[in-house]
């Protein structure tokens, strides 16, 4: 299988509240540390339960086959895999716990995987469970593709 890879260039967030303001920048992620993704930045969703999209991965941690930084660029991969019980392995990382924010601008840079079966995507959910979980409490999609 053709390994699927996914990077981010730059995530930033400009407070943009009530009246005009001059925008400002509150966090970027310029991925310019070779190596895992800044775990002051990001932390891993884990598991193979298939989350909302019944995903065929086990989404692994710290596993730099996975999930890198190398020339700038966060890589994503999914990889196939028979020690798992869905038969592949790739990352998903988030800011929660890391980073969060109400209001913004947000940018982010990124080059997708083409093929079958893959579905890439950058999205928000809030960091506060306060309606019963997902999809409950809503999601913002940056960019989903299938």
């Amino acid at each position: 299988m053709k390994a699927l890879c996914f990077h981010l260039v730059i995530l930033m967030v400009l407070n943009i509240c009530g009246f005009a303001q001059e925008a400002r920048l509150l966090w970027s992620e310029e991925f310019s540390v070779e190596g895992p993704p800044d775990p002051t930045k990001w932390v891993y969703d884990m598991g193979d339960h298939g989350w909302g999209n019944g995903e065929l991965e086990y989404y692994t941690q710290y596993d730099l086959k996975n999930a890198r930084v190398e020339n700038g660029n966060l890589v994503i991969e999914a990889h196939a895999d028979s020690t798992q019980a869905k038969g592949y392995t790739s990352a998903r990382l988030l800011t929660r716990g890391q980073a969060a924010w109400r209001y913004g601008y947000i940018e982010v840079k990124a080059k997708l995987p083409q093929g079958r079966g893959s579905w890439p995507a950058i999205w928000m959910l809030p960091e506060e469970n306060n309606y019963g979980g997902w999809p409950k409490n809503g999601e913002i999609d940056i960019m989903e593709h299938v």
